[in-house]
């Protein structure tokens, strides 16, 4: 992937916003899971930059925080956040971007791409966030009492209704700040 000066300092804003949308409320959390807004940012930067460069950005804030930067959620990073049973969400990040980005760059912006990049966007998030928590909890920490894959799916229905809205808000966002920065649809830009 061909890449220039500008490309990299997107995609270096992308994995900052990552990060400060991932300690918004440092102190908030449902089942040990924190609120954040990174999903919101993970679905912006697929939907504004594309998906070979917002996975790009995702990979770069990945690095960031595991080479010790605290930018993962409660300010946490290092190595040691691999085994933190929520590291599934941040590895999840990068292929909701790319996918997003995919249903971006068709350049059909109908209600469809809309609903299927959104929709998609949380299952990719939950499949791999939850699946990743379960086996950290099983394999390398210590689990709570009664815990089984059931509970782990049930602390993140608690989550849903926040993450559909703030899916559509990121969504709604995308054809904004296009505008704003006066930046073409990424299916009318040139390929990356």
């Amino acid at each position: 992937m061909k890449m220039n000066a500008k490309d990299l300092v997107i995609c270096a804003l992308f994995a900052a916003l990552m990060g400060v949308g991932a300690n918004v409320s440092p102190l908030l959390t449902i089942g040990g899971v924190p609120i954040t807004l990174q999903l919101l940012f993970a679905i912006v930067a697929g939907g504004l930059i594309g998906s070979r460069l917002g996975a790009f950005s995702m990979v770069a804030y990945l690095f960031i925080g595991l080479a010790g930067a605290p930018i993962f959620a409660q300010f946490k990073g290092g190595p040691g956040s691999i085994f933190s049973p929520t590291f599934g969400y941040v590895i999840s990040f990068i292929f909701v971007a790319y996918i997003v980005g995919k249903f971006f760059e068709r350049g059909r912006l109908n209600w469809f791409t809309y609903v299927g990049a959104g929709t998609l966007a949380i299952i990719v998030n939950y499949v791999i966030g939850t699946n990743y928590m379960y086996l950290a909890f099983n394999y390398w920490v210590e689990a709570p009492e009664g815990f089984s894959y059931l509970m782990a799916w049930s602390w993140m229905g608690a989550y849903l209704p926040l993450d559909i809205a703030v899916t559509i808000l990121s969504l709604n966002l995308i054809p904004r700040l296009q505008k704003a920065l006066k930046r073409q649809p990424i299916a009318k830009q040139s390929t990356v």
